[in-house]
């Protein structure tokens, strides 16, 4: 069973370089199965570096629309289990009545974003709209993204995981880390509650999916930075939810590609 506070395990592998060959210890991320199971019913289960778990909890609860707000969620029990861990979580009775109205069972992958849709109908739901409040500089981001590559430990230790992190206007960060860039942003959100954080701008070190823009606009989050490129949909969704969402934001530029309002 992986160590819950690690998040990394150390394995001996071969290096070839040139000519040579040599015997050298690797520290990895690991990747285990987490299901979340509400008031006994199991919903999903999702790939997930195992750091941040009742984080991870609240915000993919929020942000999947299964509560409604933070306190829906009453109490989360970390289990583990035989094949990996579970997360027995309390939900709020009618939101609970809810979840199952619309039960779907969903086997998530890193970086899967419509597992378990059961129709085209259903595969992408409305976006919530956004405040219009936030305003940040290009150089605020730009000094927030070289601050993150410092605040990013696991990723430091084994170079195979994705950061999202939450920075306030007087250039502080809340950073959440997971093999997956969607379950990162679940732990943010997640974080961003629980330590009742005043928002900010969202940062990515991954592209921008329509699935990371769409939690975003359900934490009522305005302002979207990714390093790589946005997807169509993203921009379309960004647009919609009045989110102002930046791509391409590494060393000296940034694209802007909605909303460039908030980027005096």
């Amino acid at each position: 069973m992986p160590d819950l506070n690690q998040g990394w395990g150390d394995v001996q592998a071969l290096q070839l370089r040139g000519d040579g060959r040599e015997s050298v210890a690797e520290q990895l991320a690991e990747e285990v199965p987490v299901a979340l199971v509400y008031n006994g019913l199991s919903h999903a289960v999702m790939m997930a570096s195992p750091l941040d778990l009742a984080d991870f909890a609240l915000g993919f609860s929020l942000s999947e629309g299964i509560a409604d707000k933070p306190a829906d969620i009453r109490a989360v029990e970390i289990v583990p289990e035989t094949d990996g861990l579970s997360l027995q979580i309390a939900l709020a009775q009618a939101c609970f009545w809810r979840l199952k109205a619309r039960r779907r069972q969903l086997t998530g992958r890193t970086g899967c974003g419509l597992c378990g849709a059961e129709a085209l109908s259903t595969a992408i739901r409305p976006i919530a709209r956004v405040g219009g409040g936030l305003r940040m500089t290009a150089a605020q981001l730009h000094a927030g993204l070289r601050q993150l590559a410092s605040l990013q430990p696991l990723n430091q230790r084994t170079g195979s995981v994705h950061a999202a992190a939450l920075l306030d206007t007087s250039g502080g960060l809340l950073v959440r880390e997971d093999v997956g860039r969607h379950n990162a942003l679940d732990k943010l959100i997640g974080a961003m509650h629980r330590q009742t954080h005043p928002g900010g701008a969202v940062l990515l070190t991954s592209r921008a999916s329509y699935e990371l823009v769409h939690k975003a606009a359900s934490a009522g989050l305005e302002l979207v930075v990714a390093i790589s490129a946005p997807t169509a949909m993203a921009v379309q969704l960004a647009g919609e939810a009045g989110i102002t969402l930046v791509g391409f934001a590494r060393e000296d530029r940034m694209t802007v590609y909605t909303h460039p309002e908030r980027l005096p």
